[in-house]
C-alpha cells in the first residue's frame, strides 16, 4: 500500500484541497464506452465527458476471496484501503473489524459528505463508504448507520422499502424499524418527488428516496407514465452539490450510476447505453461545477472510477460499415450475465490525480484520497 508521510515544502496546490468527488458507473468496461460513445457521436473524434480527464490509469478488482469481485468488496477496498471477502460492507467477518472509511475521514475533518444514486442507496457502492457490516443485504441496518448521528449531510436515490420496515421483516442483520422517522428526529429533510427536492434550502441535511426500489431506467423513462417526478442522476447530483459546496471546509460526494451493472447482468444493450449517457451527464454537472469558480479545479479531486466489469461485453460490429453518425447500436456480445476479473480504468483530474494515471490496485485509491484530504505526500508502492 502507499505510504503516507507529513508533506514537506508542499506548494500552494497542495494547501488548497478542499473537495473529493468520486464518481462510479458500476460495472462498466471499456467496450460499453465505445458503445455509448458511438451511439451518442458515430465513430468521429468526440468523446464522452468523464473520457476528457485529464489522467488515465488502470486498477486491478479482486477481493480478498475471489479473482472476480462483487460491488460490496471493491467498493469496501475504495473506501478503506483494505481487501475485504465479497459481500462484506467495510467489516472484517474473521476479526469483527471496521476500518475507517474515506467518508468518515472525511466527516471527522470538518467537511460534508454526500451520496448519490440510481439504486436503492443502501446497495453496496454508496454502502461501503458510510456503513459497516457483515453481509451487504443487511440494508435496513446499513440505512439505519446512514442516518444516525453523525450520519451523511446528503443522500439521495431510491430505497422507501428499506427505510420503513415492520418487526416481520428484519434484515440478515436482525435489523428493522422506521428509518425515515429517525432521519427527520435527527435534522433531515426527507423527500420523495423530484419538486419536493428541487425546493429545498441549500442550508440543509436532505433524504431523498424517489422510488420503493431503484430509479427507472434511463431507457424507459419516456415510455413510461409517472415519472417526472424522479430525478436525474444529473439533478441529484446538482442538488448535492448545491449544499455539500456550502460547507468552507469542503466535501466528499459519491456518485453512483448504478445500473449500468445491472444493463450488463441483462446483457441488454440499449439500457448499458443510456445508463452510461446518463452517468456522462452527471460527470457533464460536475464539471460545469467545478469550471464555475476559477479555484475549484485547484481545490477538487475529481476521479471516475468502475468498481468492477460485468458481462465482458465485446464489440462485434456493424461490419463493413463505419457508424460516423449518431444514432447506431453497435453489434456486440456479453460473455456472461456476471461479473468479470479484468481491471477497470481510471480518469481522474484535479490535485494529486497524477498518482492515478497508472497501474494501480483498488486499495490504492484510498490511500491517494487519503492524502489529498490531509495534504500529505503520496508516495506510490
Amino acid at each position: 500500500m502507499g505510504i503516507l508521510l507529513p508533506m514537506a515544502n508542499a506548494g500552494a496546490q497542495r494547501q488548497g484541497i478542499k473537495n473529493i468527488i468520486f464518481m462510479v458507473p458500476d460495472g462498466l468496461g471499456i467496450s460499453n464506452v465505445t458503445a455509448a460513445r458511438t451511439y451518442a457521436f458515430g465513430t468521429g473524434p468526440r468523446r464522452l465527458r468523464f473520457e476528457k480527464l485529464e489522467h488515465i490509469g488502470y486498477q486491478s478488482t479482486h477481493s480478498k476471496n475471489s479473482m472476480v469481485t462483487d460491488s460490496a468488496a471493491a467498493s469496501s477496498a475504495w473506501a478503506c484501503g483494505e481487501k475485504f471477502e465479497n459481500g462484506e460492507i467495510a467489516f472484517h467477518s474473521d476479526s469483527q473489524t471496521s476500518p475507517r472509511t474515506i467518508l468518515e475521514i472525511a466527516r471527522l475533518h470538518g467537511k460534508s459528505t454526500g451520496l448519490v444514486a440510481t439504486s436503492t442507496i443502501t446497495h453496496a457502492t454508496p454502502a461501503a463508504f458510510a456503513a459497516h457490516t457483515h453481509d451487504r443485504q443487511c440494508e435496513q441496518e446499513i440505512a439505519r448507520q446512514m442516518v444516525s448521528t453523525p450520519g451523511v449531510d446528503v443522500i439521495l436515490g431510491a430505497g422507501r422499502g428499506v427505510f420503513k420496515t415492520g418487526s416481520q421483516d428484519p434484515d440478515p442483520c436482525g435489523t428493522w424499524g422506521d428509518f425515515i422517522h429517525l432521519a427527520r428526529k435527527n435534522g433531515y429533510r426527507v423527500v420523495f418527488k423530484r419538486s419536493e427536492m428541487m425546493a429545498g434550502s441549500a442550508e440543509e441535511r436532505l433524504l431523498g428516496l424517489f422510488r420503493h426500489v431503484s430509479l427507472t431506467p434511463a431507457y424507459r423513462r419516456d415510455r413510461l407514465k409517472n415519472t417526472q417526478e424522479e430525478p436525474t442522476l444529473a439533478e441529484m447530483t446538482q442538488k448535492a452539490l448545491d449544499i455539500l459546496e456550502r460547507n468552507p471546509k469542503g466535501f466528499f460526494l459519491l456518485v453512483e450510476g448504478s445500473q449500468i451493472d445491472w444493463a450488463n447482468h441483462a446483457n441488454n444493450l440499449e439500457y448499458q447505453v443510456q445508463e452510461i449517457l446518463e452517468f456522462d451527464s452527471a460527470v457533464g454537472v460536475v464539471l460545469d461545477w467545478i469550471r464555475a469558480s476559477g479555484h475549484r479545479s485547484q481545490e477538487t479531486l475529481l476521479i471516475v472510477v468502475p468498481d468492477h466489469d460485468c458481462g465482458g461485453f465485446s464489440i462485434q460490429g456493424p461490419r463493413n460499415r463505419n457508424p460516423k453518425s449518431p444514432g447506431t447500436l453497435v453489434d456486440g456480445r456479453w460473455i456472461s450475465g456476471g461479473h468479470t476479473g479484468e481491471d477497470t480504468l481510471i480518469w481522474s483530474q484535479g490535485p494529486y490525480s497524477e498518482y492515478l494515471g497508472r497501474a494501480i490496485d483498488n486499495t490504492d485509491l484510498f490511500f491517494i484520497m487519503k492524502a489529498a484530504l490531509l495534504h500529505e505526500t503520496y508516495h506510490p508502492r
